[in-house]
């Protein structure tokens, strides 16, 4: 058996997977076979016994359009994905999607497939390594110490995101990262020559990198002295770019080298030329005996796993405490023992709280779950004075600083979001990150893929509305509310003053995995008036907040707007119409509700009045009859100005109301 075989074994499954699926991409796992062949065939450290083993290494596809690579390489390896889950390709419920994803096939450590995110992604897996070493490692015991592997090709790199990913990378020191680059210079269209000319090595030296080659990207010997160069780099040395020249369809006599290569099955012709040229003369998923020997890490992988459980229990020894909180948090994804995140996050109690703008409530919950939950690590993109994400004692973590927990992740905000998957993917961590609402377009695809794949981070989304003012439309999120909302399991928050704001936090941090979006204002806001049983009742996304015997009408209402809904009560109280008043600090959450508690809640044969300072399309499933909001984009000017302007005004609110019940009942209508 011979390296060549081992190479082909990969490219004939990832060729007969498509052609079976009538769909895929079969060209870029061609190409990359011998750089899969060197790294996963002599110098990744896994087993695929078990896949999930705190100190495997982390091997990231950020091309995930090449998938039929990575599964072909977990089938032979030893993982839990039989002959029969390749075959099922692309096929509805299959193990195997077009795209791998996390939690769907063992030994894929992140969902990939928008280019650059993955890339991303590794720089977060790799930053949890470094960080959690520099928390748990102790001289003579080495209980973290793995490396991250990346493939990427020519379209991560075009893609911005993986500028602010590498920048990152080379200011935090990432030795144990090393990202292999496809450079095989096709894309969808074409040659990238005509659109791609960018000087890839000295990019990657411009932002701190090492970087070995141009190599031959097919010539296995070159490429595994490259990695033993590559594991010899500490963990506080520059991460390393490995550029790989290699020709897409690599083996394919018509096809190599052209973009019809990329995203479409060869065809049955070309296959049956292709086996002649690559000398694999065996039916379609067919490997023999001697190839499978030869790819399979189970006994390698079980004996590299033995020998770190063997130092652990050294380390647990010499060092209980710190054994104990890294299986806490590393291995159970544990809270600490007796922490409650209600309890931990409530506000204290006063008897008048002061008005506080729910950016500085989040920062107050902060300072009371920083000390007692050590794998919160925060952050924001530049704006750490306007989000308030810091908190006392978390330290900063910069370059040549990474022991902080507060990371400033400069104006990346895409990065910043994708960055904290990766920590949450890694474990040991659950991420926050701040910017502004309106910001949130830059990161919105990282945040989706949290939600795709069910990852519990946290995005604090300040200035939330005309309320920030001066800054004008540009900065004043009008439709970002609702368009979170969208995402299907992202928990979005927009909390009326400091006793929701510690509930939406306490509700990040519990239950099932997900992300959660707080949007946070900047003005300040006054404290709402609870009893116990409405302060409970917060947790379930909307509950009523203040009410009225023989109510006429509810008014529901977010954020900055439940004050103003209150206030227009205490008016129509006057008038003699008497209305109910709803906070939804959760839309997200209070949907999910069983159909009793919303229906309590919303009131039956009530005409409701939605007001959120922004589009009304976010009211369309609540049966509004009308919705006091924003339709347009906003106006420089000062917060009090701006409200009155479009109309977000008790007197404008009163009036809605008298006209939504001045409306003559349908029956009456008719006749």
């Amino acid at each position: 058996m011979t390296t060549p075989d081992m190479s082909a074994a990969l490219r004939a499954l990832a060729m007969d997977a498509v052609q079976r699926a009538r769909s895929g991409h079969p060209g870029a796992p061609m190409g990359m076979a011998e750089m899969a062949t060197a790294l996963w065939g002599r110098h990744l450290k896994i087993d695929p016994a078990d896949p999930r083993w705190p100190d495997r290494d982390r091997f990231v596809l950020s091309n995930g359009h090449a998938s039929m690579l990575l599964y072909a390489l977990l089938h032979l390896s030893g993982h839990d994905l039989s002959i029969e889950d390749l075959k099922a390709f692309r096929q509805l419920g299959s193990r195997t999607p077009g795209h791998p994803e996390v939690g769907v096939t063992p030994g894929v450590e992140t969902t990939t497939g928008p280019l650059g995110q993955g890339l991303a992604n590794a720089v977060g897996l790799a930053l949890a390594e470094k960080r959690l070493a520099a928390e748990f490692n102790r001289d003579g015991h080495a209980v973290v110490d793995h490396r991250t592997w990346v493939f990427a090709g020519d379209g991560c790199l075009m893609e911005g995101l993986s500028q602010e990913a590498i920048s990152l990378a080379g200011v935090w020191r990432l030795g144990h990262l090393a990202l292999l680059y496809d450079d095989n210079g096709i894309s969808i269209d074409g040659p990238v020559a005509g659109w791609f000319g960018d000087d890839t090595a000295a990019r990657f030296r411009a932002c701190g990198w090492s970087v070995i080659g141009p190599l031959d990207g097919h010539d296995v010997e070159a490429l595994d002295a490259a990695l033993r160069q590559v594991r010899a780099t500490g963990r506080d040395e520059a991460p390393t770019l490995v550029i790989c020249r290699t020709c897409i369809g690599q083996g394919s006599p018509n096809r190599a080298g052209t973009a019809k290569a990329h995203g479409e099955p060869l065809g049955d012709e070309e296959i049956a030329l292709t086996r002649a040229a690559i000398g694999w003369p065996h039916p379609p998923f067919e490997v023999p005996p001697a190839v499978r020997a030869a790819w399979d890490r189970r006994e390698a992988g079980a004996a590299a796993h033995r020998d770190w459980r063997l130092r652990f229990e050294a380390y647990r020894s010499a060092f209980p405490e710190a054994a104990a909180e890294f299986e806490r948090r590393v291995m159970r994804d544990e809270r600490p023992a007796g922490f409650d995140a209600s309890t931990a996050a409530a506000p204290p109690g006063a008897a008048a709280a002061p008005a506080v703008a729910t950016r500085k409530a989040s920062q107050q919950v902060l300072a009371r779950l920083g000390p007692a939950l050590p794998e919160l690590i925060g952050g924001s993109a530049d704006l750490t004075g306007s989000n308030l994400t810091d908190f006392p004692g978390c330290g900063a973590l910069l370059a040549g600083r990474i022991d902080g927990r507060h990371v400033h992740y400069g104006v990346r905000e895409f990065g910043m979001a994708a960055v904290m998957n990766g920590l949450a993917l890694h474990g040991g961590f659950i991420p926050y990150g701040g910017t502004f609402l309106t910001f949130s377009d830059y990161s919105r695809n990282a945040i989706r893929m949290a939600a795709l794949m069910r990852l519990r981070v946290v995005h604090v989304l300040t200035h939330d509305s005309i309320g920030l003012g001066e800054d004008g439309p540009t900065h004043q999120p009008v439709e970002h509310a609702a368009s979170l909302r969208l995402i299907p399991g992202l928990e979005v928050w927009r909390p009326c003053d400091e006793a929701e704001t510690a509930a939406a936090w306490s509700a990040a941090l519990q239950g099932p995995p997900r992300p959660s979006a707080l949007l946070l204002s900047r003005q300040n806001l006054p404290a709402q008036s609870r009893d116990a049983q409405q302060q409970a009742a917060i947790a379930r996304g909307g509950y009523v907040l203040s009410d009225r015997p023989a109510a006429r009408a509810v008014l529901l209402a977010t954020g900055s707007e439940v004050d103003l809904a209150m206030r227009a009560q205490q008016r129509l109280d006057v008038l003699g119409c008497p209305v109910r008043v709803v906070s939804l600090p959760s839309m997200t959450l209070f949907d999910r509700q069983e159909a009793a508690w919303r229906d309590a809640v919303l009131g039956r044969g009530l005409p409701r009045i939605g007001i959120e300072a922004g589009v009304r399309a976010a009211w369309g499933g609540y049966g509004c009859a009308a919705v006091l909001g924003i339709d347009t984009f906003g106006e420089s000017g000062p917060a009090a100005a701006l409200f009155e302007h479009f109309g977000l005004t008790v007197e404008a609110l009163v009036d809605q109301v008298q006209q939504v019940l001045a409306r003559p009942e349908p029956s009456e209508a008719a006749s």
